[in-house]
C-alpha cells in the first residue's frame, strides 16, 4: 500500500518523528510535489535569472529562492555578480520597496500554492489602489488538485492515496479534492501537521483502502471546512485566472497555474521584461524530478549526501527546508 503526502511540512514533519519506522512493512509512505520552491520549474528560474540582470531592476524575493539552481546559475550567483535581489518576508516588503524605489523596477518572484497566491493578489490589489506604476510580480504560483490528478492518471506512479496538505485546504476546502476520489477512485485525508494528526490521517487513508471506498475525509477539522476560505479564493480570482503550467518533473499541467487577468496585466513581469533564457537543462544526475513524482527517493540518487548537500544543493529538493532531500538528509 502506497500512500503520498503532498505538503512540504507534512514531508519534514513524518521525517523528522520517525513515522515511517513504526509502519508496518505493507505500508510505504512517500513524498509527492509538496514543496513549491522544488516544484517551480528550471526556466522559470533562468526567466528570473535573466531578468534580474537588467538595469534598474530590483528583483526580490523569498530566502529559500537564493540557492534554487537554474540552469546557469541562481540567485546567490547573480547576486554576488552585482545584481540588486532583496530578501523579503512578504509581498507588501516588496511593495514597500516600490514605493522607496521610484526610479527603478521591482519584481516579485511570485512562487507558492494556494496558501501563498491569495496574500500576493491582496498586494497587487492593493498597488493598483495607491497607482504604483513600478511593481511588478512575477507569477509561478500553482494549484494542488491538478497535479494530484496528475498523478493519480500516472501509470509510472502507483499511489493508492494521498495525505493531503493542511494548509492549502484551509483555502480551497474538502470539496476540491471530491473529483479526485471519486473519479480516480483515490482516498484523500486532510491532516494537520502534528505527529498525532499525520498518524491519525495515515490510519483512516489505510482503512479506505482496504474497505475498497474513496472519499474525502478531514482529519484537521480545526482549520479545515469544505468550502474552505471562500474571502481568499475571491481576492485570488479577481487578480488572477487559471492558465496551464510547468512542474518541475511532472512537465505541463492543464489549468495548474495562474496568470494575469487583462485588467492586471500592468503587474505582469513577464509581459514587462522580454528576455531569453537559456535551454533548460537539470543537472547531471539529479533525479528531483523522479523525487517529486514519487517514483525515487532521495536514497536512490547517486549525488545524496556525496555531492549533493545542503551547503551545495545540486538540485532543488535539497535546498528547500520542505524538501525531500532535505528533509531525509537531516533526519532519515
Amino acid at each position: 500500500m502506497k500512500l503520498m503526502e503532498v505538503c512540504g511540512t507534512h514531508t519534514v514533519n513524518i521525517a523528522r518523528s520517525g513515522i515511517k519506522k513504526l509502519l508496518p512493512k505493507e505500508i510505504e509512505l512517500i513524498s509527492g510535489p509538496g514543496c513549491p520552491v522544488c516544484v517551480t520549474d528550471q526556466s522559470d528560474i533562468d526567466r528570473a535569472i535573466e531578468i534580474v540582470k537588467i538595469k534598474d531592476v530590483i528583483m526580490t524575493t523569498f530566502g529559500d529562492m537564493m540557492r534554487v539552481p537554474g540552469t546557469k546559475s541562481s540567485f546567490m550567483d547573480a547576486k554576488r555578480d552585482g545584481a540588486d535581489i532583496r530578501i523579503v518576508y512578504s509581498c507588501l516588503d516588496a511593495l514597500n520597496i516600490a514605493c522607496s524605489n521610484p526610479a527603478k523596477r521591482i519584481v516579485f518572484m511570485g512562487v507558492g500554492f494556494e496558501t501563498t497566491s491569495p496574500t500576493i493578489a491582496a498586494t497587487i490589489l492593493e498597488a493598483k489602489r495607491q497607482k504604483i506604476r513600478n511593481f511588478f510580480v512575477l507569477s509561478n504560483f500553482k494549484l494542488i488538485p491538478p497535479a494530484l490528478v496528475a498523478i493519480a492518471k500516472s501509470d509510472r506512479v502507483k499511489v493508492n492515496g494521498f495525505v493531503c496538505p493542511g494548509h492549502v485546504s484551509v483555502i480551497i476546502g474538502s470539496a476540491a479534492y471530491v473529483e479526485i476520489a471519486k473519479r480516480y477512485k483515490m482516498p484523500c485525508v486532510i491532516t494537520g501537521f502534528d505527529d498525532i494528526d499525520i498518524v491519525k490521517g495515515i490510519k483512516r487513508l489505510v482503512e479506505q483502502v482496504k474497505k475498497g471506498v474513496s472519499k474525502v475525509e478531514i482529519e484537521y477539522k480545526r482549520a479545515v471546512k469544505k468550502n474552505g476560505n471562500a474571502a481568499a479564493r475571491r481576492i485570488l480570482y479577481s487578480v488572477f485566472e487559471t492558465a496551464d503550467s510547468d512542474w518541475r518533473g511532472l512537465g505541463r499541467i492543464k489549468k495548474s497555474g495562474l496568470r494575469f487577468k487583462k485588467v492586471y496585466k500592468d503587474f505582469d513581469a513577464e509581459r514587462e521584461f522580454k528576455v531569453e533564457i537559456p535551454k533548460a537543462t537539470s543537472p547531471k544526475g539529479c533525479i528531483c524530478g523522479e523525487v517529486l513524482q514519487g517514483i525515487e527517493s532521495p536514497l536512490d540518487c547517486k549525488l545524496f549526501k556525496k555531492v549533493c548537500k545542503p551547503e551545495r544543493p545540486i538540485g532543488p529538493c535539497m535546498v528547500s527546508s520542505e524538501g525531500t532531500c532535505a528533509a531525509y538528509y537531516k533526519y532519515e
